[in-house]
């Protein structure tokens, strides 16, 4: 009996690693339903994969679409086996930048948009007491970076938001994994990234302000290949035991390692006075 294909439910798919993942794992014989914000797009996506996948119209950020999104993947193919929350944005500016309404419009898709999904598929895969969901998250989101602070600040709340559904989804066989990439070709450093209004001037001499000015330089040249990350997400997918999280490339590899020793650092060095804190 030939084995049943997965169904993969991928939001954000126009470009990026959305689109490359969506490809791969047609390539690889499974199924996709992609999500895409415009009529356009969809169509487009549809008549270039007709039979083999199916794109839906939907943006995170506004919950009835995302259950009419799912329940027609549901209805068309009668299950979800694996939720790729991949949608979202990058935020360039300095803390004191950073206007409230532009960090809200930030964690609106970036992290509310992943809840309003995940509230959407868990019944269903509690239902069927299988899934894997994979968290589309960034080395950011395990060592902040100067000039990013509050996209740091939204994937640091999708880690521990992640960190905690892993443990919740346990009984259900569910399984949970935070793909954490450095930099990459996708558009994030181009057409996608959005800039703080406000500018203050004062940083442009200091070394965060330098390197939020080369930072857009670095579009199309940077060291991470997209096919490759989504074919390691297709492998993780496919593993009996597939980690928490999966830091990919070099740069992204480097960072946790140093973050990691900055922190047993600090950990030894004030290790008798933290533990005196106790009765």
């Amino acid at each position: 009996m030939a084995e049943q294909k997965r169904v993969w439910f991928i939001t954000g798919i126009s470009g990026g690693f959305g689109k490359c993942l969506a490809e791969e794992v047609i390539k690889a014989g499974d199924i996709v339903v992609g999500t895409l914000r415009k009529a356009e797009q969809v169509e487009y996506f549809n008549q270039l994969h007709s039979g083999k996948a199916l794109a839906v119209q939907m943006d995170v950020t506004k919950p009835t679409q995302v259950q009419e999104a799912v329940d027609k993947a549901i209805e068309t193919y009668g299950r979800i086996d694996v939720v790729v929350n991949n949608a979202g944005y990058g935020l360039m500016g300095t803390v004191e930048e950073v206007s409230l309404t532009e960090a809200r419009d930030l964690f609106k898709t970036n992290v509310f948009g992943v809840m309003n999904v995940l509230h959407c598929v868990l019944p269903q895969l509690r239902k069927q007491k299988s899934g894997h969901i994979l968290q589309m998250s960034s080395v950011s989101g395990f060592r902040a970076t100067g000039g990013f602070g509050l996209y740091n600040a939204s994937k640091f709340a999708l880690e521990g938001l992640s960190e905690a559904l892993a443990a919740e989804m346990i009984s259900f066989n569910v399984k949970v994994t935070m793909v954490e990439p450095g930099p990459f070709r996708t558009a994030f450093a181009g057409s996608s990234l959005k800039r703080a209004e406000k500018k203050i001037d004062a940083y442009d001499p200091t070394p965060v302000g330098e390197w939020m000015k080369q930072f857009p330089e670095r579009d199309g040249k940077q060291d991470g290949d997209p096919v490759k990350a989504a074919q390691l997400m297709i492998e993780v997918v496919n593993s009996a035991n597939p980690p928490l999280r999966i830091p990919m490339g070099q740069i992204a590899y480097d960072g946790f390692k140093r973050k990691i020793e900055s922190v047993e650092k600090d950990m030894e060095a004030w290790k008798e006075k933290l533990i005196k804190t106790s009765f």
